[in-house]
């Protein structure tokens, strides 16, 4: 597999293994994928196909059993622990299914967290503006218990899209919320996708939303292939 220079993921060879008390349990053993700057792209499957693993595996939060996964051009297998979640840190963003907000902070200062880490030094007027982005100019400063699910999830997307990563992980990102706050949360992340042209790797069961990214990706029986012609 050759990379390009407008290449922001690659995979070769992936291989992914646990030990239980049954055995050498294998995920997948061959994954290879490559992800252009800007591109959307979905990864859907059953539950236990392993989605979520492979998303680890590719945004260097687990090490594969083998194979090999480039981010921006950098090899994650030749980074320590630090230097991988520093790594993270300056390139990566996720969205979650459970918001992972802070119950303590404001909406404003959970955006803010991660800008701060960071030592940037507009950290508040960068939150703020966006909060306005998704909506939320009028609930700046309410803790999560007092936002909605819809709300609280345009809290994480700020949050993710305010360090400006060039790449955005995304795992059921709709899962806890109704039919049409999931769709204003998956309207405003493809959105945002194409304004600051962040590659958009989203895993989901739903193969309708799957087919609204450029490219749509099955993982079953360890096998990933194409399903977008």
């Amino acid at each position: 597999m050759t990379q390009t220079m407008d290449t922001v993921v690659s995979a070769q060879h992936l291989a992914k293994q646990f030990q239980t008390q049954a055995g050498s349990l294998a995920l997948f053993s061959d994954i290879n994928l490559e992800i252009a700057r800007g591109e959307s792209i979905a990864i859907i499957g059953p539950s236990g196909t392993g989605k979520s693993t492979l998303l680890s595996l590719l945004a260097g939060l687990d090490q594969p059993s083998s194979g090999q996964v480039r981010l921006n051009g950098t090899d994650l297998n030749q980074l320590s622990d630090r230097a991988r979640a520093e790594f993270r840190n300056r390139h990566i963003s996720f969205v979650f299914q459970a918001f992972h907000l802070l119950p303590d902070l404001t909406a404003e200062q959970n955006v803010m967290l991660p800008l701060q880490i960071r030592n940037h030094k507009n950290a508040a007027r960068e939150a703020q503006e966006w909060l306005c982005k998704v909506g939320l100019e009028q609930r700046m400063h309410h803790k999560p218990a007092e936002l909605s699910g819809g709300e609280q999830q345009r809290v994480a997307i700020a949050r993710s899209f305010a360090t400006s990563p060039s790449l955005l992980f995304a795992d059921e990102p709709t899962g806890n919320l109704d039919e049409h706050t999931g769709e204003q949360i998956i309207e405003q992340l493809f959105n945002l996708n194409q304004e600051q042209n962040t590659t958009l790797i989203l895993i989901t069961h739903d193969e309708t939303l799957a087919r609204r990214c450029q490219r749509a990706l099955h993982l079953h029986n360890g096998t990933l292939r194409e399903i977008n012609e």
